[in-house]
């Protein structure tokens, strides 16, 4: 039977021969998948944008605006912490209307 010593070193030597099989399985994968994408023409741009990727809205105008700090918010969402804590004090909401 091998001494605890003798399987420790042959572990980290199958370790590092899994490593060098890995990284030549990568390599090749990462060249493979580079043909494919001048074959058909893909770009890295292509690959982030996909067909599924939502266009992204436009901004919402605000609708409420603090006249002590200038803070906006839009109405949507939670309320920001200075028209929560104005509401708390009794104040409507209404006050804070962008005319």
């Amino acid at each position: 039977m091998a001494t605890y010593k003798e399987l420790k070193a042959q572990a980290e030597a199958l370790l590092q021969q899994a490593e060098a099989a890995r990284r030549g399985e990568i390599a090749a994968v990462v060249a493979e998948i580079q043909a494919r994408m001048k074959e058909f023409g893909i770009t890295v741009a292509d690959l982030k944008g996909g067909a599924k990727r939502a266009k992204s809205r436009a901004p919402v105008a605000a609708k409420y605006r603090n006249s002590a700090t200038g803070e906006t918010w839009s109405g949507r969402g939670r309320a920001p912490r200075w028209l929560a804590d104005a509401m708390a004090k009794g104040r409507s909401k209404n006050e804070f209307l962008i005319k």
